[in-house]
């Protein structure tokens, strides 16, 4: 069986990877590769086709591929919350928090992720067009691959952009490097509340895949769930998993990264995260109608 995940050296999938690596989905019989589809609604397509089996990316990316939630079902979270970052150059002096230095300023987010900050500014009451904020894909650059973090960061760092919202990994690297430093960390109560809850990391599965598959669903959840555990009872796992799968700055960071997550590592969907996404992707014009938690998340026993 093959998971997609959408970008490969972060730590925003981290636990699907940790799934495959650490054996948890061997555990449960199931022999599972990863795959790095990008950009998040190219892995939902290549799931609808049956080119994969699972894909472990942002919740409402789904609807790019299902209209409706009709044909996926989410099996589980990866970890709670909105999970992206808001970057901007070191040299901009702007303090943390403070949405209004972003007007006038071109912002690097990857297709679908983009919706997330996007979905944030309205929120805060200064939506992008309305202030002069261009949120557009980064400019593609050479040596990183698919990793859309790390184009991000080395965007930035090129000047071709003033900001970027991405993942963890990419914004540790630029404070690190003293390019950027993070505006907002909206899981950890910057910005506006409610944009916590506009989407979060999740394992989908289609319908069609989960009646070939009786137990998929419940398998992936245990899988992950265990993960999960061994991820707290040794955050040193990451960085041996880091050391096979990234380069070597990148490895040697997985393990901070994960040990800061670990507070919002937990596989549950609640029926209010399904409210949330409905209402961000309604606002976003992706979805006509509120769509029943029990239509959305895979229910308990893993029945359709």
């Amino acid at each position: 069986m093959k998971i997609a995940v959408p970008d490969l050296i972060s730590n925003s999938y981290f636990p699907a990877l940790a799934a495959v690596e650490l054996g948890t989905f061997r555990e449960e019989g199931i022999d599972m590769d990863v795959e790095v589809i990008f950009p998040p609604d190219r892995a939902y397509q290549a799931l609808r086709e049956g080119a994969v089996d699972l894909v472990a990316a942002s919740a409402h990316a789904a609807l790019g591929v299902f209209p409706g939630w009709q044909g996926v079902r989410l099996l589980c979270a990866q970890s709670r919350h909105m999970y992206w970052f808001l970057v901007l150059r070191r040299d901009l002096g702007a303090a943390r928090g403070d949405l209004a230095a972003l007007r006038g300023l071109k912002i690097g987010a990857a297709p679908w992720v983009e919706m997330g900050l996007r979905g944030l500014l309205a929120a805060a009451g200064m939506p992008a067009e309305a202030n002069d904020i261009t949120i557009a894909p980064v400019p593609k650059m050479e040596g990183v691959g698919p990793n859309f973090g790390l184009m991000a960061q080395k965007a930035l760092e090129a000047g071709l952009i003033d900001g970027f919202w991405a993942n963890g990994m990419a914004a540790e690297l630029a404070v690190r490097h003293g390019i950027g430093d993070v505006i907002l960390d909206v899981r950890r109560g910057d910005g506006p509340p409610e944009a916590r809850g506009l989407t979060f990391a999740s394992i989908a599965a289609s319908e069609e895949g989960l009646s070939r598959h009786p137990g998929l669903g419940e398998a992936t959840m245990r899988a992950i769930a265990r993960a999960h555990r061994l991820l707290r009872e040794d955050p040193a796992r990451a960085e041996a998993i880091g050391r096979r799968l990234f380069p070597a700055e990148e490895a040697g960071l997985i393990a901070t990264l994960v040990t800061r997550d670990l507070p919002f590592y937990d596989t549950a969907i609640t029926p209010d995260d399904v409210t949330s996404l409905n209402r961000f992707m309604r606002t976003m014009g992706h979805l006509e109608r509120d769509v029943p938690w029990d239509e959305v998340v895979l229910p308990p026993g893993g029945a359709l």
